[in-house]
């Protein structure tokens, strides 16, 4: 049986970071991903949006990872010619009663580091984009769009140009505590040997957790009770046919449960709404019907001309969809990241990542940066 030093399971945004970060750290890292490329699941399937730190809680992975992250992606995409757009991105009431809550956002952005936000009139949003219906609005001006299948490209060569080798179509099953390290298998019977590994499944990730086995059956049981219930969330997206109402990011107001159905850019300029927020019945990733939901489309005309009344009749179709891996239930308080490393769950060699959902694209690199410190 082949030995390596580390393996990283997922090649998603987060793997692929993670693989990045190891390698250039001097370990020898292989990078297993089930499908036949990288970024397929939920880091292809996003808004490809970089996110200030606005609206997570002070102290939370979520809100750290998001401050951090934002400065080291659009560094990483300047220095290897990926574009990384900071568009800017207002934040819109859209009546009165909504104001005080602008004012909230910006001291909560403020309390995680974030000190560029700004309050403007409605005047001064139309100015900016005239097209624009609100009564204030909050300017973030380093939030901004990033070619995330670029990214990640660019990930994936620093990682192999550093000695990491990925493989694809290889599906882990299992993983097993050895005396030495872990055993890990794919789907087809390979095993292989690490002294360490990360696991990135991204959707996956909570059933592979669970298919860890450990040498001591007590310890066993409390490895899967430690471990968080996990949900999906679909978000769908709608495409405008036409020419783009706005130049900037424009999002409402945050709902408990989702940021709201916002406006953005795809890379070829083409207007963008979504995602929107379809708790699913099922926690079977082969279960996902990635299907745009047509009976979603009459709340995305609502919830659009909150901001922009202007949006004709029949102007939106069909995008695509993404799925939120969630860690709360629907109508429960957001969860945060979960990651957890030797020092937390007691299993040496072995770093858990779950629920990494957005702000997953922006915190990329810094949740890298976190699991390589945990591995030492």
């Amino acid at each position: 049986m082949d030995r390596v030093q580390c393996v990283v399971v997922g090649a998603g945004v987060v793997g692929l970071a993670c693989a990045r970060a190891l390698a250039q750290a001097g370990r020898e890292a292989l990078l297993l991903e089930a499908a036949d490329a990288i970024g397929t699941g939920t880091s292809s399937r996003n808004s490809e949006v970089i996110h200030a730190g606005i609206y997570y809680p002070p102290g939370s992975l979520k809100g750290r990872f998001c401050v951090r992250g934002k400065v080291l992606l659009y560094d990483f995409c300047a220095a290897h010619g990926v574009s990384a757009r900071r568009l800017g991105k207002l934040i819109v009431a859209t009546d009165e009663a909504q104001v005080p809550r602008l004012s909230a956002l910006v001291a909560n952005a403020a309390a995680l580091g974030v000190t560029d936000l700004v309050h403007i009139s409605a005047e001064q949003a139309r100015t900016m984009e005239p097209a624009l219906s609100c009564v204030a609005a909050v300017h973030s001006p380093s939030s901004g769009m990033v070619d995330s299948h670029a990214y990640m490209l660019a990930l994936q060569g620093e990682f192999e140009q550093a000695g990491g080798i990925t493989v694809l179509h290889a599906r882990v099953q299992q993983v097993v505590q050895e005396e030495r390290g872990w055993r890990i298998e794919t789907e087809d019977g390979t095993a292989l040997a690490c002294d360490s590994w990360v696991n990135c499944g991204g959707l996956r990730a909570p059933h592979l957790a669970r298919a860890v086995q450990l040498r001591d059956a007590q310890q066993q049981t409390a490895w899967l009770a430690r471990l968080p219930q996990h949900h999906y969330a679909k978000g769908n997206y709608f495409v405008l046919a036409g020419r783009a109402p706005f130049s900037r990011l424009v999002y409402p107001l945050p709902r408990p449960d989702a940021l709201g159905t916002h406006f953005s850019l795809d890379q070829g300029g083409q207007a963008r709404f979504g995602p929107d927020i379809e708790w699913l019945d099922t926690t079977d990733p082969d279960a996902i019907d990635y299907r745009v939901n047509p009976a979603r489309l009459d709340d995305f005309y609502a919830d659009i001309r909150h901001y922009w009344p202007a949006l004709p009749e029949g102007a939106l179709q069909p995008g695509y969809t993404g799925v939120r891996p969630k860690l709360h239930a629907q109508g429960e308080p957001a969860a945060d990241f979960f990651i957890e490393g030797p020092d937390s769950h007691g299993l040496p060699g072995f770093v858990n990542l779950m629920g990494i959902e957005s702000p997953g694209l922006t915190a990329s690199m810094a949740i890298a940066e976190h699991v390589e410190v945990l591995l030492r």
